[in-house]
């Protein structure tokens, strides 16, 4: 099975991509910008992996009270931002990032999934709306949005949390990003499983011990167990992964030993 990130296109030009630019365009900028301040997506800031710029869109109006909202048609609660300053804002982005697809966060959008994310990253740039209030007039997302994406089934309360989220999911994928490039391609979802369990020092803690097989040193064992446990893993939590996971005979093999012997010991 085919990890997403090998799947993912990642030679442009005969080159991989080694450094990503993200622009935001949010009425939130300092809060955006957070995201590079520690932790990985500050590192790969602080080395070059990855450039951030945010775009306020009240600089891009023409009152005095830089108006960014307006009242809906039609009525109800609430306001919705004002398609103007949305745009001109846009504008200004794709004339120094012309390139980029336009990614509008919102409840409404596809489900975020890995592979979209590697997909992205893979093209090496970005541009995200982050919505406010009740959302943004429909004709903007119509005419200029390129997909809209949702972090999951809830409301928060504007596009910033998600775009951070984004912004650090994609930095992960960043070849050097990592203090090993191998780790993001074991992360959970990678490969289209969830993740196996890990263990660090001690190696006994309130009468829990680490697996055996874990400190036996045979490697071919230690990637055996840990293959069968995210699939075990998989099937126990987020069995709809498997469904869509075409496993082969091995795997399969694995699977079932693990179901045996979690029957065997829901038995006992």
């Amino acid at each position: 099975m085919k990890s997403i990130l090998s799947e993912s296109v990642w030679w442009l030009t005969g080159c991989p991509i080694i450094k990503m630019r993200i622009d935001v365009i949010t009425l939130f900028p300092q809060f955006v910008q957070q995201v590079i301040s520690c932790g990985v997506v500050g590192r790969a800031a602080e080395q070059g992996l990855l450039e951030l710029h945010c775009w306020n869109p009240r600089e891009y109006t023409a009152d005095r009270h830089r108006t960014v909202d307006d009242r809906p048609y039609g009525g109800g609660p609430g306001m919705l931002m004002k398609v103007e300053p949305l745009q001109d804002a846009i504008g200004a982005v794709r004339a120094k990032n012309p390139n980029a697809r336009l990614v509008y966060l919102s409840p409404q959008g596809r489900l975020l999934k890995q592979r979209m994310l590697a997909d992205q990253a893979a093209l090496g740039t970005v541009i995200f709306l982050c919505g406010r209030y009740e959302g943004i007039d429909e004709r903007l997302i119509e005419q200029e949005v390129d997909e809209e994406w949702s972090l999951g089934d809830y409301v928060i309360s504007g596009g910033e949390l998600a775009a951070m989220v984004c912004i650090d999911a994609m930095t992960r994928l960043l070849p050097g990003a990592l203090g090993d490039d191998e780790s993001a391609q074991q992360d959970s979802f990678s490969e289209g499983l969830l993740d196996c369990p890990h263990y660090t020092r001690p190696e006994d803690y309130r009468g829990d011990c680490v697996p055996a097989v874990l400190m036996n040193g045979n490697h071919r064992d230690i990637n055996a167990w840990r293959e069968k446990q995210a699939l075990g893993r998989t099937w126990q939590r987020r069995p709809d992964l498997l469904e869509a996971t075409r496993l082969d005979d091995r795997q399969q093999e694995l699977l079932d030993e693990y179901i045996a012997e979690f029957e065997r010991t829901r038995k006992r």
